[in-house]
């Protein structure tokens, strides 16, 4: 098969772009979904689409699809590349817009080359998968693989108090299309790792195989408030002390349990929240992940079985909202495998690997094939303004996608 060169210099000049859209005055990126910086970060886009010949479909939800239906091909369903360009407050550049320009990149160069796909190319741009602004996150490919209603996902209400339906009308990304209307041969998503491993190790491209479980919860404790100064500590129904026994336990647990379970309470709010008062509520979420079910499924019964006994011991009532539960999912053995093989013809090193992180492929491989590559994250940081993935890897990583879509639509 003949060679075909990506254009290195597009892909690395659009990415830069696109992150300096939604900067605010201090210099942080910031485009929430379907607010006015992700209103600009999609126009820009879809100009970017409209650029290279392709079709361009919105649906209800705001996802956005850039099309190449060769002539001649006569089937409907297509090979999809994507992610998402919504981001997190004071985020990097590459998390999310990485995957959905080079699967742009991907789709002109082939376009470029004269070679005839058997089948449509497309790339999507997925809206509110980092659910800052709306729950839940992945929400845009969530509703495409029919996990969740499009009423109930336009109906969503944000932490600013709108819902997203309004806003996506308001920024003119209410589209016509009803969700799902593009079915997909096969999904792949190129991302950076958000994590260590691949730059520990040394090596330039993740063949992803899995994706960890997740399970998010709001906790509620109510105790009593009290004057801190004259209250026994022995007589107190401490809501903060009683959730920061939470926290401990959770921390533990997730250490003893001597696998790749983890557990965060990212966010944390306590009533009255006075200096001189003993908290009568605290309220913080709890993010569980793990690869297998089983052991997900038993970190969640441990943590509830733990609340009860806590209430009873710190004179505490307790409440649990679920906020989200995503099972872990399998890839494609046989993407996965392509994957692999693309990354060894150009003399990439590889290895199989899970992803920590939830992504929009987890929910496309609901409704079809699917697998994702990886590239490395200097230190693993990530939704950071320190992300970082050196421009060498950012394009090895395109010339894999490059070559496994290749490899799926070209007759061999």
């Amino acid at each position: 098969m003949n060679t075909i060169a990506l254009s290195a210099e597009r892909l690395l000049a659009r990415l830069h772009h696109l992150g300096a859209i939604g900067r605010t005055g201090d210099g942080r990126l910031s485009r929430l979904a379907a607010d006015d910086a992700d209103k600009a970060g999609r126009d820009c886009l879809v100009g970017w689409l409209h650029e290279a010949g392709l079709e361009v479909a919105i649906d209800r939800v705001g996802n956005i699809f850039g099309i190449w239906r060769p002539v001649g091909v006569e089937s409907e369903e297509a090979l999809l590349l994507g992610s998402h360009i919504d981001t997190v407050i004071d985020a990097g550049i590459y998390d999310g817009c990485y995957g959905v320009l080079s699967g742009l990149e991907v789709i002109e160069t082939l376009k470029a080359s004269g070679l005839c796909p058997l089948r449509p190319i497309a790339v999507a741009a997925f809206t509110n998968e980092e659910g800052v602004r709306y729950a839940p996150d992945m929400m845009g490919s969530l509703v495409h693989a029919g996990g969740l209603g499009v009423e109930q996902a336009l109906a969503a209400i944000g932490t600013d108090g709108t819902r997203l339906g309004d806003e996506l009308r308001r920024i003119g990304y209410a589209g016509a299309q009803e969700p799902g209307f593009l079915k997909p041969h096969a999904y792949l998503e190129l991302h950076i790792e958000q994590g260590p491993v691949l730059e520990r190790e040394g090596l330039s491209i993740g063949a992803v195989a899995t994706l960890q479980g997740i399970s998010w919860q709001r906790v509620t404790i109510e105790g009593v408030a009290n004057h801190a100064g004259t209250t026994p500590m022995a007589m107190r129904r401490d809501a903060g002390h009683a959730a920061a026994r939470v926290i401990t336990f959770l921390r533990e647990s997730a250490l003893a349990a001597n696998m790749p379970a983890v557990a965060t309470v990212g966010s944390l709010q306590l009533e009255p929240n006075a200096i001189n008062v003993i908290p009568a509520r605290a309220v913080f979420t709890v993010d569980l992940r793990d690869p297998d079910e089983l052991h997900l499924r038993e970190a969640e019964t441990a943590l509830a079985a733990f609340l009860e006994t806590l209430a009873q011991s710190e004179g505490v009532t307790i409440s649990v909202e679920r906020l989200a539960r995503f099972e872990p999912v399998m890839f494609d053995a046989a993407l996965v495998g392509t994957i692999e093989r693309a990354a060894a013809a150009r003399g990439y090193a590889c290895r199989r690997m899970s992803s920590g992180a939830g992504h929009d492929a987890q929910m496309m491989a609901r409704i079809t094939p699917s697998a994702m590559i990886f590239v490395p994250s200097i230190a693993g940081i990530s939704h950071n303004p320190r992300e970082f993935t050196p421009e060498v890897d950012l394009i090895a990583g395109a010339c894999v996608l490059l070559d496994v879509v290749r490899d799926l639509v070209l007759p061999t």
